[in-house]
């Protein structure tokens, strides 16, 4: 019997893909389970594993991993993951996703000349994981210091529109009788004063929470060290919103008066840093909420310590603080989903590169992330951070 032409023209183009993706080096890719207490989300969603393992690369998922953004075991096994119940099994894939930095223990577990992505939370990362990833010539890729071809962060873009969102909400709950607050609804309503926020840093974290709380009636004070970022979200939210480069009289004075502050200055491959002292804390109104969302990189306040998601509130000076490095993993299933749309098509520009390495060589935006290159330190400001010696990534690639 002769064959129709037509399906042998729609077949060809799905023979032709099998021998590129049979041509293509396979990637072995571990996402383990993250502790529940400190991390909710993973970098990848039963979707994003679909995607990489249609490719032809193998997934390794820990038991339980999506179990706090509430994506089952069974969803992962029927998107093609290979469910495992050891960490050592997924710790010992070429490449482990992780959302946290890794700790000692987990490194422990990981090969040498392997590769760790991960957020670079420098309050959670400590100088004894640098060396020890170091010394097993790995390479290690920071989340918030990729770019993409537009010279953007496209992970810290992404996560900082929910962070915008979900500190207002933060907020919100802050300032209600029933989480310890004043009893004050964030908004206006007809005949009461309302609700005053101010924002530390007119990024897009910091432009997604005036926003929100512009839209639920309260009163905006933006403030920021660029001109530029300032005339932009004055543009698209209009007049209402005051905004003022951080001149230390104009910012005590709105300290003040401030209901909320939230602070998203961050610096890190920055040239400035910024921290209002604990004097300026002192001087807020009692039951004032303090959000620092840069409490991953120092923070934007004297006053603020690192915390868990289990336990982020504290009071110090009457004032309450909400300190957290990942407040975006408050919603854990948007989060990962956001994330999963951004690192699935990296994976698999990876593989069509043959390795990470090679990965690193051609594409100048992913290479930015890499601050850990074949066991060398290739990130100034970390290595200043901890206090060990850096090099020039351009130096240690073949050709480059």
């Amino acid at each position: 019997m002769k064959s129709n032409p037509k399906e042998q023209r729609s077949l060809f183009p799905e023979e032709c893909l099998l021998r590129e993706i049979s041509q293509q080096a396979r990637l072995s890719i571990g996402l383990p389970k993250e502790n529940a207490d400190l991390e909710t989300r993973l970098a990848l969603t039963p979707e994003g594993v679909a995607i990489v393992v249609e490719e032809g690369h193998s997934v390794y998922v820990q038991r339980g991993a999506g179990e706090p953004m509430s994506y089952t075991d069974l969803q992962y096994s029927e998107a093609g993951a290979f469910m495992v119940d050891q960490a050592a099994e997924v710790f010992g894939a070429d490449i482990v996703l992780k959302i946290a930095p890794p700790t000692k223990t987990e490194l422990q577990l990981m090969h040498d000349n392997s590769t760790i992505l991960s957020m670079l939370q420098l309050s959670n990362l400590s100088a004894d994981c640098i060396k020890l990833m170091m010394k097993k010539k790995m390479n290690a890729i920071a989340y918030e210091l990729i770019k993409d071809e537009q010279k953007a962060f496209p992970v810290v873009s992404s996560i900082s529109e929910i962070e915008g969102n979900t500190a207002i909400a933060v907020a919100a709950e802050l300032m209600s009788n029933e989480h310890g607050g004043k009893g004050i609804l964030l908004g206006g309503v007809a005949g009461i004063t309302p609700t005053e926020i101010l924002i530390l840093g007119a990024g897009i974290a910091g432009s997604v929470a005036a926003r929100t709380a512009l839209a639920l009636g309260a009163q905006i004070k933006v403030f920021d060290h660029d001109i530029n970022k300032l005339r932009k979200i004055q543009h698209y939210l209009g007049q209402q919103v005051f905004t003022s480069v951080i001149h230390p009289t104009v910012l005590f004075k709105a300290l003040a008066t401030a209901d909320a502050v939230v602070g998203n200055l961050r610096y890190i491959n920055g040239l400035e840093r910024f921290m209002v002292s604990e004097e300026l804390v002192k001087t807020m109104k009692p039951g004032a909420i303090i959000i620092d969302m840069s409490v991953d990189q120092g923070g934007c306040f004297e006053t603020s310590e690192c915390r868990s998601l289990k336990n982020p509130v504290f009071e110090k000076h009457g004032i309450i603080h909400y300190c957290v490095p990942n407040i975006s993993a408050r919603v854990a299933r948007t989060s990962s989903i956001a994330l999963s749309n951004i690192f699935a098509p990296i994976l698999l520009k990876i593989g069509h590169s043959g390795c990470v390495n090679s990965a690193i060589s051609e594409s100048s935006g992913f290479r930015n992330g890499a601050y850990i290159y074949s066991g060398m330190l290739v990130n100034r400001l970390i290595g200043n951070y901890y206090g060990i010696p850096s090099n020039d990534i351009g130096l240690l690639l073949p050709g480059y």
